[in-house]
């Protein structure tokens, strides 16, 4: 019982990150249920299977909210759900030791991305609320963002969102709620991949109804987030925590000693505290020089 308290507070924690930046459910999902002792099929599986229930309020609510692009939405949908299908096969078939350094690795980049992107640049605005990006871009990131969610276990907003974000063209507003609303359709899709190539008996779907019960929980207190805290602060956190969580299980596949595993980590820590801090000071005055203008 106590374990599936945990799992919910997981999926609490993932969803509120994912609604305020559009990322981030998956990949922390994933990286803490790796940390766990999940195979790296089972845990993305898992997530998906939960992500099909949060994804679809998401996107309700963004397409309620008028937050999504439609052609943006199916543009992105159909790729992603063939890079999805294809990535949940692959990794269905691997063995888990060979999986587990491939996945803790897709993760481990995916947060140091994360942590770059709003640590050092963060996205700038834009107004367009229309996407006018063709399929020329759209299909070959669609296919590749959901191609590495599936063997990832998370990977479609680290890839998509902050692509199209750093494109600066785009309203962030409509690339989170259009992003978001074709993450539904990625989900079905990857879930079905797991099913058909592992079957329903290796499943616990105590951990899968544990992720979506604290996922649905937090999309309201998501929506609070958004006007609370800035997006910047909140990524860099995110990252960090990926980029530890996954370190460890890198140090732990290498079979690395205790004593270098505990060194590395400190070390880690030591290096990231000071970059959330300024981040927080950054943007504390970029906010301070915005109030100044306005008046």
């Amino acid at each position: 019982m106590l374990a599936l308290i945990l799992l919910a507070l997981v999926g609490l924690v993932a969803q509120l990150v994912d609604g305020t930046l559009g990322m981030g459910y998956g990949v922390t999902s994933s990286s803490l249920l790796l940390a766990v002792g999940l195979s790296p099929a089972l845990a993305s599986a898992s997530v998906h299977l939960s992500q099909i229930g949060t994804t679809l309020m998401s996107g309700v609510s963004h397409l309620r909210l008028g937050n999504t692009d439609r052609a943006l939405v199916a543009r992105l949908a159909v790729p992603g759900a063939v890079g999805a299908f294809l990535g949940a096969t692959v990794l269905s078939r691997l063995a888990t030791a060979a999986a587990t350094p491939v996945t803790t690795t897709i993760l481990l980049v995916l947060g140091i991305y994360v942590l770059v992107r709003f640590a050092v640049r963060p996205p700038t605005g834009a107004t367009a609320r229309n996407s006018p990006h063709t399929s020329r871009l759209l299909t070959p990131l669609g296919l590749i963002g959901g191609f590495i969610d599936a063997t990832g276990g998370g990977g479609w907003g680290p890839v998509v969102t902050t692509t199209l974000l750093s494109r600066g063209r785009t309203a962030p507003r409509t690339i989170v709620g259009s992003v978001d609303t074709a993450e539904f359709i990625v989900s079905v899709t990857a879930s079905l991949g797991f099913l058909l190539g592992l079957g329903t008996a290796g499943i616990d779907f105590g951990v899968v109804v544990a992720l979506l019960g604290g996922g649905m929980l937090a999309a309201p207190l998501a929506a609070w987030a958004v006007s609370r805290m800035p997006g910047t602060i909140l990524g860099t956190a995110v990252g960090g925590l990926i980029v530890v969580t996954n370190t460890v299980t890198v140090l732990e596949t290498l079979g690395l000693s205790t004593t270098v595993t505990a060194w590395t980590l400190s070390a880690l820590v030591a290096a990231l505290l000071p970059l959330i801090a300024l981040t927080v000071h950054r943007t504390r005055r970029t906010n301070v020089v915005a109030e100044v203008q306005a008046a």
